[in-house]
């Protein structure tokens, strides 16, 4: 099956005229790939990507699970589409899988990388090569299991050569003052010139045919593996400082990779120490290297998408990013920036010097910046110190000369939402562990963004539902004085359905009306707005408090919304102070008599509203003195998390008995001031005050 397997991959990568390529097969465990063949790339390099779980969002998975073929021309179509690919290989290269399936049976993947070819996309010819070539070891690979081949794989991958290595030079190279040498697909060094022996203090036979990195330990270093990725990924040389041996630590290297379809070409030379040095290049071991770290980057997304849960605002999900992101990578410095017609404005920032980042608020999408261009490249960008990122973008201003920085695109399902911009104090390098954690990280982020916007937008239709629907002024009465208040919640929607009204009726008798919706948001808003129409239009009419009762009770059930209502109604003459009152499920009034006393009054009432057809409402007869106080109001004045609502309602009673009826609006304002200096408040709270102050006593 090996030999099958690898005439297969070369086959396919010479059709599609690329560098290397692989295959994955089904492996023993389920649920999971193995990458059986692996051509012209380095094998040890690449072990990140050997065993691949059909449940990740990476393109080998996606093109076994669906049966369809994945063809990404550029890094910019796979970044759209598979973000935490690219941020384990952010290199340009082009990269095409195709499901390799007879029948029902599918036996794995077929890949193959080549150059990328920016803005094109794959040839329809090269898609019916690869799709050829998929289907002829398709074929192969059923005869073996119709022969009692289970065809899996759970070795470790075959590594195959391409073109013949890179095994000499013109003696002119040998000449050369500057040290040479060439390696083949697979890393092993076929030619070395005289001033790479001299430099490196080995002869050319002892180092042609080792692996580069096990020939030079130094070279071997993990912070440096992400360099010869890249070299071994795309067409575009490299270029990168090493320390040389752990004895001499100034003695370092300017080492350049040039690569080929063939191999890669090394040249290696004396420098000065360059003057970042991040940690993870002087410090073995550094960065995600332990299986610590390792559990608790895994651990990370998870911990932040339980927090961002419980985010609702844009506010409130950058305060979590803070607290949950930049303690997790040793980060100092958090910016949030937010899409808006074209424009990136600052939402969020902390850690920059005061004013720093107001000079890139409003900043448009052609302007040249990082934080523009890692999110319409939709590429993570990454640079380990500030002269990396200055010689990326000359001329930009640098909030400090130290420091390392990531940019990260937001993007939820498809959709630009933002980008985040993360600080860091001192130099440091970003393995390919962390760059993935961290676009992972960037996913969940731009999703609580995009949700945090529709609830602002829900919000704000709420709120603006919520005040064209309360009265705006109550009406004046020379014998009756009223007072409304309303408080929005602090948890969740911040409006909800409570209302007040006073409707001026028939015989000079005044409607006193309170009442609690269900829920909050636009649809409580709404019904809140039906049920007070409703109210108004049953007073007019001069129906009874019994009949605006059940009335409304038969309009809430007709309309079906899904939420029901309480509601307490007070018919009152103001001449001789008599008063009908009914309640639908609705916390009992207060009445504060001229003497002081303060009374919790008892109502018999009915169920709330929008539950039962049949359901009756009791009719109580009252008395309001000349000077009596009635208050109404709603729960979430007298009821709190833990706590008795019987506590709420003589708490409320006790203050209403201390408080001077004259002038009635101190009075309400101090009934609502001790709830509404709360910072948490589950719900939203209406009250209505009447005092009696004329007619028969």
């Amino acid at each position: 099956m090996a030999q099958v397997l690898a005439r297969a991959t070369v086959e396919v990568v010479t059709a599609v005229g690329g560098y290397a390529g692989g295959v994955y097969l089904r492996s023993g465990q389920p649920g999971q790939l193995r990458m059986a063949v692996l051509l012209g790339l380095p094998g040890p390099l690449f072990r990140p990507w050997t065993r691949m779980n059909l449940s990740r969002p990476y393109p080998v998975a996606e093109a076994y699970r669906s049966g369809q073929s994945v063809h990404l021309p550029d890094a910019e179509a796979a970044m759209r589409r598979f973000p935490q690919l690219m941020a384990g290989l952010p290199f340009p290269f082009a990269s095409m899988f195709e499901p390799v399936a007879a029948g029902a049976e599918r036996f794995g993947v077929l890949m193959a990388l080549r150059a990328a070819t920016p803005g094109v996309a794959v040839a329809p010819a090269d898609r019916e090569r690869l799709r050829r070539a998929a289907d002829r070891l398709a074929g192969e690979l059923a005869e073996l299991s119709a022969a009692g081949d289970p065809v899996v794989w759970d070795g470790d991958p075959l590594y195959t050569e391409g073109a013949d290595a890179a095994g000499g030079a013109p003696e002119a190279v040998d000449r050369l003052e500057q040290a040479l040498l060439s390696v083949d697909r697979q890393g092993r060094i076929g030619f070395v010139n005289a001033a790479a022996e001299t430099l490196l203090g080995t002869a050319g036979p002892e180092l042609r045919g080792q692996v580069l990195w096990e020939a030079l330990p130094w070279l071997g270093h993990p912070a440096y593996e992400d360099h010869f990725r890249a070299v071994f990924m795309s067409t575009e040389p490299v270029h990168f400082p090493a320390r040389r041996g752990r004895r001499t630590p100034d003695e370092w290297m300017s080492v350049d990779l040039y690569p080929g379809s063939d191999g890669v070409t090394v040249t290696i030379g004396a420098t000065q120490k360059p003057s970042y040095a991040p940690a993870s290049m002087a410090r073995p071991g550094g960065g995600l290297g332990s299986p610590a770290d390792r559990a608790s980057a895994l651990y990370r997304p998870v911990s932040l998408a339980i927090a961002l849960t419980e985010a609702v605002t844009a506010r409130q999900v950058s305060a979590v990013v803070t607290e949950e992101l930049l303690p997790a990578f040793g980060g100092r410095q958090l910016a949030i920036y937010l899409l808006d017609e074209r424009h990136l404005h600052l939402a969020w920032e902390t850690g920059f010097p005061q004013g720093f980042l107001d000079r890139f608020d409003g900043v448009g999408l052609d302007v040249r910046l990082p934080g523009v261009e890692t999110l319409t490249s939709g590429r993570p960008l990454f640079f380990e110190s500030m002269e990396h990122l200055a010689a990326a973008y000359p001329g930009i201003p640098l909030d400090a000369h130290v420091g390392a920085r990531a940019f990260l695109p937001l993007i939820a399902s498809g959709r630009p939402v933002g980008s985040c911009i993360l600080g860091f104090d001192a130099p440091r390098g970003f393995s390919p562990e962390e760059r993935t954690v961290l676009t992972a990280l960037a996913g969940l982020i731009a999703q609580a963004l995009e949700r945090a916007r529709r609830y602002d937008s829900e919000a704000a239709l709420a709120r603006g539902l919520q005040s064209a629907l309360l009265p705006h002024r109550l009406p004046v009465h020379e014998q009756v004085e009223t007072v409304g208040r309303y408080l929005p919640g602090t948890q969740g929607m911040d409006v909800g359905g409570d209302w007040y009204d006073v409707v001026e009726t028939g015989g000079g008798r005044l409607a006193l009306v309170i009442g609690d919706v269900q829920g909050h948001g636009v649809a409580a808003a709404a019904t809140m707005g039906q049920l007070r129409s409703s109210v108004r239009a049953f007073a007019l009419t001069g129906n009874t408090p019994e009949q605006v009762m059940r009335g409304t009770n038969q309009l809430l059930i007709d309309l079906d919304p899904g939420q029901f209502a309480s509601c307490c109604y007070v018919l009152l003459d103001p001449a001789t102070g008599s008063a009908e009152a009914v309640r639908a499920g609705h916390p009992q009034p207060l009445l504060r008599h001229p003497d002081g006393r303060t009374e919790v009054l008892d109502l018999p009432g009915g169920v709330v509203l929008g539950i039962d057809p049949e359901a009756t409402y009791p009719v109580t007869a009252l008395r309001l003195a000349t000077g009596s106080v009635l208050a109404l109001y709603t729960d979430g004045l007298v009821e709190k998390p833990d706590s008795d609502i019987d506590v709420g309602v003589e708490r409320l009673r006790t203050a209403l008995a201390a408080a001077r009826p004259d002038p009635l609006t101190e009075t309400a304002d101090r009934l609502m001031g001790e709830v509404g200096n709360a910072a948490d408040r589950p719900d939203d709270i209406a009250l209505l005050l009447a005092c009696r102050t004329g007619g028969a006593a």
